[in-house]
């Protein structure tokens, strides 16, 4: 498995990150076939949060995995906290509260990453970097980030923190690309040029913040995957054909072109079966060429000026 830095963080990571959104839907068998198929892969960064399964999630993962001192201190463990029902929270008291749940239910006294889910129209960074300053002081919490955040909301954080964000935690797919495509279609008048981000793309390229594409064989907001999709015959025309080229599957291709791109991201994982798992782990294995990438990005529909 390829690692890389995790940010401005000391944290050398798997290219490719686990998640472990729908680790509930597996009965305890396969559950703990999926987590050691996912150790074997080397691929031993795994992602969490307190919303997924309503906690279920990750006490599901802490029993399959074994948790215990000597596997803790094989693992890469990143979770997530602040959606709550009906609203988002970045309240101190609940970001604190939020973590402790996390560490109980995970079995562990610490996570190695802390990424705040989704922006708080309500946020107070004061009250964020109080929290940050008590769990980083208290060993509970060694790195920070944020998901789903633009620039502005970013600094705006990153104002009052003493700690670096080192990560954001953003939807990207070949059929989700708005973050790709604005930048090419620059001073255009077509959808395709309309900025709804930010430039976040870039912003965290500027800034050394990893950013980790979640849902990267969805499209829409989890309407489906593209993969063997109707909607998308040519966009799958042309992976099968670069499948077939280099001897891996369609999901191989599909999560290359993610990795291809120069900005270093970490694609987030959502699937439990295990054959798939494998085909997101070759993909660190396949660098696309100039060619295939773009040619994958028009297939989807996405414009060139």
């Amino acid at each position: 498995m390829k690692r890389m830095r995790l940010g401005t963080s000391t944290l050398e990571v798997p290219a490719v990150a686990v998640g472990c959104m729908r680790i509930d839907a597996l009965d305890k068998k396969e559950a703990e076939r999926f987590v050691r198929t996912a150790l074997d892969l080397e691929a031993n960064f795994f992602d969490h949060a307190d919303i997924y399964g309503h906690g279920a999630c990750e006490e599901i993962f802490a029993e399959a995995i074994g948790m215990n001192a000597d596997v803790r201190e094989k693992i890469i463990l990143q979770s997530k906290c602040g959606i709550r029902k009906g609203s988002f929270d970045f309240r101190k008291e609940h970001i604190l509260g939020s973590v402790d749940g996390i560490l109980k239910r995970l079995k562990t006294d610490y996570l190695d990453v802390l990424l705040l889910h989704r922006p708080d129209a309500l946020v107070e960074p004061e009250q964020v970097a109080e929290a940050f300053d008590l769990l980083q002081g208290s060993g509970k919490v060694r790195h920070f980030g944020v998901s789903n955040q633009k620039p502005m909301q970013i600094q705006l954080l990153q104002k009052s923190l003493k700690q670096r964000l080192v990560a954001n935690q953003l939807q990207l797919s070949i059929t989700n690309a708005t973050m790709i495509s604005n930048g090419i279609n620059v001073n255009l008048e077509n959808a395709s040029a309309v900025d709804r981000d930010g430039s976040v793309l870039d912003y965290c390229r500027l800034n050394d913040i990893t950013v980790q594409p979640w849902s990267p064989f969805q499209y829409g907001f989890f309407e489906g995957t593209f993969l063997g999709s109707d909607r998308f015959p040519a966009l799958n025309r042309c992976l099968e054909e670069i499948a077939e080229s280099r001897g891996v599957s369609t999901t191989t291709i599909a999560l290359a072109w993610i990795l291809r791109h120069p900005a270093g991201m970490q694609p987030v994982t959502g699937t439990t079966k295990v054959g798939r798992l494998k085909d997101c782990c070759r993909a660190t294995e396949v660098r696309l060429s100039h060619e295939e990438w773009y040619r994958i990005y028009l297939s989807a529909g996405n414009l060139l000026p």
